[in-house]
């Protein structure tokens, strides 16, 4: 589990693909493994969680299957890219975000970048699957940075980027057409399926949606 506050940055050093299609991915990243980093520990690297194979001081290794290539922007990696880093959440931490699983729903690209006021205005791309659960003023997760949703529109939603976030994660790096991973807040998805599951439909009011996940 984590919560999309990202407090270290890394940098790729290898991704070697492997005749079984999946890969083995190198970062370099000593900040956080001087926070304690072991094998088998859940690591969210663009808010993909991977398990660390081994480690030393400076770098870690996963090994990333074929389902989270598919799934994630990790097989468009290349040498000298940053990502965001996020360890683990621990029991007692601060929950500065949302709560993140490292599940990633859908990749999209980021269809523009906009200056506003001290930050920027983005657009991302919103697959037509995961449009009942990104709704205004709600969370969602980009490269693994907990975001709160500006605006929603068709086929795309908003998030207003404050240069903390911009300084602190890839996302102040990254422009139009550059791709990102997706994940929606758990929150939402458990609300969105007690309402199928009572029958209530999500074009109901937000009233009944609000009953449906009370229950």
């Amino acid at each position: 589990m984590f919560t999309g506050i990202i407090a270290h940055l890394g940098r790729v050093t290898t991704l070697e693909k492997d005749p079984r299609e999946g890969a083995r991915l190198t970062i370099e990243a000593p900040s956080a493994i001087s926070e304690g980093v072991v094998p088998k520990d859940s690591v969210a690297i663009d808010g993909v969680c991977l398990t660390v194979v081994k480690n030393d001081a400076r770098h870690m290794t996963f090994d990333v299957v074929p389902e989270t290539l598919s799934r994630s922007t990790l097989g468009e990696l290349r040498l000298g890219d940053t990502i965001n880093v996020e360890l683990a959440l621990r029991a007692g931490d601060r929950l500065g975000g949302h709560l993140v699983y490292g599940h990633v729903d859908a990749t999209a690209p980021i269809l523009g970048k906009v200056e506003e006021g001290q930050g920027h205005r983005v657009s991302i791309g919103l697959p037509e699957e995961l449009r009942d659960y990104v709704v205004t003023k709600g969370f969602i997760a980009v490269d693994g940075v907990s975001l709160t949703v500006a605006a929603v529109t068709a086929g795309r939603f908003e998030i207003a980027l404050i240069p903390e976030t911009a300084a602190r994660t890839t996302l102040g790096r990254k422009d139009r057409d550059a791709r990102v991973n997706l994940e929606i807040d758990p929150i939402a998805r458990y609300a969105v399926g007690t309402a199928e599951r009572y029958g209530i439909g999500t074009a109901g009011s937000r009233e009944e949606l609000a009953w449906a996940y009370e229950i």
